[in-house]
C-alpha cells in the first residue's frame, strides 16, 4: 500500500501583500492643503478617508495636476470635488492575481484595500 501526500498550494490574497497606508486625509481638506501634504511627504498618493472614516478614495499627484497653479479656486474647493480613483476597492481576502489584473484594466499602480466596513487597511502595488 502506497500513502501519497499531496501538499495543497494557497494561492497569496491581497491580504498577504498589502502595506500599511502611509498617510490619509479627510476628503474636506482643500486642494491647496492636499497638495502641500503630499508634496511634503514626498510620496505620489495619499488615502483620502470620508466623514464617517471609510475610503473615499486614492488622490496622486496626477489628480492635483490641473490645480498647480494655486488660484482662488484652490483655496475653496475641497478633495472630495475633485476626479481621483474611487471605488471599487480591493478587500484583503481578494486572491492577489485578481487584483492584479483588476489593478492592470483599470490602469492602477496602487489600489486601496479596504475592510468590509468600507475603512481603508491597506494599500496594494505591484
Amino acid at each position: 500500500m502506497t500513502i501519497t501526500l499531496e501538499r495543497t498550494e494557497t494561492a497569496a490574497t491581497v491580504g498577504d501583500l498589502m502595506k500599511c497606508p502611509e498617510l490619509q486625509i479627510s476628503d474636506d481638506v482643500m486642494v491647496d492643503m492636499a497638495m502641500d501634504v503630499l508634496q511634503s511627504s514626498g510620496t505620489d498618493h495619499l488615502l483620502v478617508r470620508d466623514d464617517d472614516g471609510r475610503c473615499a478614495g486614492l488622490l496622486t499627484r496626477l489628480h492635483l495636476a490641473p490645480f498647480q497653479a494655486r488660484s482662488w479656486y484652490t483655496e475653496r474647493t475641497p478633495v472630495r470635488d475633485i476626479v481621483l480613483d474611487r471605488a471599487p476597492y480591493a478587500t484583503a481576502d481578494m486572491p492577489a492575481d485578481a487584483a492584479a489584473a483588476t489593478m492592470r484594466a483599470r490602469g492602477l499602480a496602487v489600489w486601496p484595500v479596504v475592510d468590509h466596513d468600507g475603512h481603508a487597511i491597506g494599500l496594494l502595488s505591484f
